[in-house]
């Protein structure tokens, strides 16, 4: 399982990218308390969930997105425009 940041999430976790292998999780809302716990910059970075939005193989997803063992993981913060 990859996980890439983006953007202030990637300064505040202080790594772009990260192979975390096969964790015992199954869904994007397991993952992210799963990465909370890594360390104090990854509960910094993550603590609000609500900033966050995270893709699953390139398809936007909800905390009850399943993921698995290979799948690649986007969490950046929401994309704003004008």
């Amino acid at each position: 399982m990859r996980v890439l940041y983006f953007a202030w999430v990637r300064e505040k976790t202080g790594t772009a990218e990260e192979d975390l292998g096969t964790p015992p999780i199954a869904t994007v809302g397991e993952l992210i308390a799963f990465l909370r716990a890594k360390s104090p910059r990854h509960a910094d970075a993550l603590a609000d969930r609500a900033a966050l939005r995270v893709a699953v193989n390139q398809d936007f997803a909800t905390d009850a997105t399943p993921v698995a063992a290979g799948d690649e993981i986007a969490i950046f913060p929401p994309v704003t425009g004008g």
